[in-house]
């Protein structure tokens, strides 16, 4: 029998606006099609076994792309969390409520936007920027973080963690998997050295302040009434995909 439903998609425009992608990929679009979620997707949302994974959110965003040629882990962490709000829309509507201080919000998602950010970096079309560290003066290359490569950072961590309880490398582990060259160096032997011996603390931070700059996301800003003036970081938490959690 011929299928009788049509299910309803939306095509999400991505922060990035496909720059960053190789030519050949899909996501070179800039775009990616997206359906409404179904029974389907909320199985996927109560699956108890995504759940002690934490696997949840990226089995939903996979089963809600209509173009299975996309490779969920080539997404730059900026599109992907896009998707993520343009996910929340499309199952439960655009208005997302919670507290901040014991006071209830509610935000329009729909009207969240991108951050501000210097496209020209990025329309050379490719996933690898320079910048001169202010302090040392060293020169180095970066890029931009996929889904692929917070992955491969959460399972580096959790090894050291499993080493040294006391361990707390996210920020070095991040440093070390975004780097791409150091003085020209790109042997990992070289990057890894340099991020746990020479990177300066107050180069790190400058290099940090530099990646808000050219890094495409979505500006999860809300603007409390008596709240600081740059606004406060909207929290995603359990009632952003599970809104009758009741939590």
């Amino acid at each position: 029998m011929d299928n009788q439903f049509q299910f309803p998609t939306e095509v999400v425009d991505l922060p990035s606006k496909g720059l960053l992608y190789p030519k050949d990929s899909p996501l070179s679009s800039g775009t990616i099609e997206m359906k409404y979620m179904t029974a389907k997707e909320e199985d996927i949302l109560t699956n108890q076994n995504y759940i002690q994974k934490g696997t949840v959110v990226d089995n939903l965003l996979r089963s809600l792309i209509v173009d299975k040629t996309i490779k969920y882990g080539d997404l730059l962490v900026g599109d992907k969390n896009a998707l993520l709000v343009a996910a929340r829309i499309l199952g439960y509507g655009k208005d997302y409520e919670f507290d901040y201080l014991g006071e209830k919000q509610t935000v329009d998602l729909s009207q969240v936007g991108n951050v501000d950010i210097d496209y020209t970096p990025l329309e050379k079309g490719e996933n690898r920027f320079q910048y001169t560290l202010p302090s040392s003066g060293v020169e180095i290359e970066f890029k931009l973080l996929t889904h692929s490569d917070t992955i491969k950072i959460d399972q580096e961590i959790a090894g050291l963690k499993k080493v040294s309880k006391d361990a707390s490398p996210e920020l070095s582990t991040r440093l070390k998997h975004m780097l791409v060259s150091v003085n020209g160096s790109t042997e990992q032997k070289d990057i890894r050295n340099f991020v746990d011996n020479f990177f300066l603390a107050r180069d790190s931070r400058a290099f940090r302040e530099h990646i808000k700059t050219v890094q495409p996301d979505v500006d999860l800003t809300f603007y409390p009434e008596g709240g600081p003036e740059g606004g406060m970081p909207i929290p995603i938490g359990v009632s952003f995909l599970w809104p009758d959690a009741g939590i």
